[in-house]
C-alpha cells in the first residue's frame, strides 16, 4: 500500500511539481494551498508524511507544524523553506518538524529526506521496555513510570534508536545517518538539541532513564537504577 503524503503549498506550480515528482516515486499525494485546508485534510485523512512550505498565508508553517503534531499521531513532518537563517531552522525544529530543506533544492534530495524518514519505520522490534521506559513501536507511544510522554517525531526516533543500543555509546555520526540519512547535508550540532529537548521532557515526568553524554563521542541511553 503506497504511503500518503500531504503536501501544503500555496504556490500552485510548485505544489504540482512536487505532487507529480512524489507520485513518480510511488507515493499518494493530496495537495492543500494554505493551513486551515491542510489541516482539514489531515483530520480527514491518516497520511504518513506532511510535507509543509513555512511562507504560507493566514498560517505559517510552523504553527501548520505545531497543530499537526497536536492533533496527529507518528505523522513525519518536513518543512521547506526559503530561508536560511539558524532561528528559523530551530524555529521549525522547536514546532515539531522532522526535518528540513531550505529552497531552492534538488527533486532527488527531497526525496532522499523522504526515505530517511520511511527507514525509521522500518527498524527495530514493536516494543521496547528500557528500565521502566517503554517504546511502543506501532503506536508511537512511550510512557515512562507509567507517564506518557508527548514527543515529537524525530524526538520519539532519536530516544527509540538510542533504547535499541542501549548496550553501547552511539556516535554522533551514526545517530544522524539513522535518523536523517546523510551526515554530509547536516549540522553535527542538531543531535546534541535533540538530546537536551530529550532530556527535558525525561526529566519532567522523572523517567526511570537518562542520556548520558560521552564527551567526544556520543551519547547512551542508561536506566537509573544501573
Amino acid at each position: 500500500m503506497a504511503l500518503r503524503i500531504l503536501v501544503v503549498e500555496d504556490e500552485p506550480e510548485m505544489a504540482a511539481l512536487l505532487a507529480r515528482g512524489l507520485r513518480g516515486e510511488g507515493y499518494t499525494v493530496d495537495t492543500a494551498g494554505n493551513g486551515i485546508d491542510g489541516i482539514t485534510l489531515a483530520q480527514r485523512e491518516p497520511y504518513d508524511i506532511a510535507v509543509l512550505d513555512v511562507m504560507l498565508p493566514g498560517m505559517s508553517g510552523f504553527e501548520l507544524c505545531r497543530r499537526l503534531r497536536e492533533h496527529t499521531n507518528g505523522m513525519a513532518i518536513l518543512l521547506l523553506t526559503a530561508r536560511d537563517a539558524v532561528d528559523d531552522r530551530v524555529r521549525g525544529l522547536d514546532s515539531g518538524a522532522d526535518d528540513y530543506l531550505t529552497k531552492p533544492f534538488e527533486f532527488a534530495e527531497l526525496a532522499a529526506r523522504l526515505r530517511a524518514l520511511r527507514r525509521r519505520d522500518a527498524i527495530g522490534a514493536s516494543r521496547l521496555d528500557i528500565g521502566g521506559l517503554q517504546i511502543d513501536m506501532t503506536r508511537h507511544e512511550i510512557t515512562a513510570g507509567g507517564t506518557e510522554l508527548r514527543l515529537s517525531r524525530t524526538e520519539f526516533d532519536l530516544l527509540r534508536l538510542l533504547a535499541e543500543n542501549s548496550t553501547r555509546v552511539m556516535p554522533r555520526a551514526e545517530i544522524i545517518d539513522s535518523i536523517w540519512g546523510s551526515v554530509a547535508h547536516i549540522d553535527p550540532n542538531i543531535v546534541d538539541q535533540y538530546v537536551s529537548y530529550v532530556r527535558r521532557k525525561l526529566e519532567t515526568v522523572g523517567s526511570p532513564v537518562r542520556i548520558a553524554t560521552t564527551r567526544g563521542v556520543g551519547f547512551q541511553l542508561i536506566a537509573l537504577d544501573q
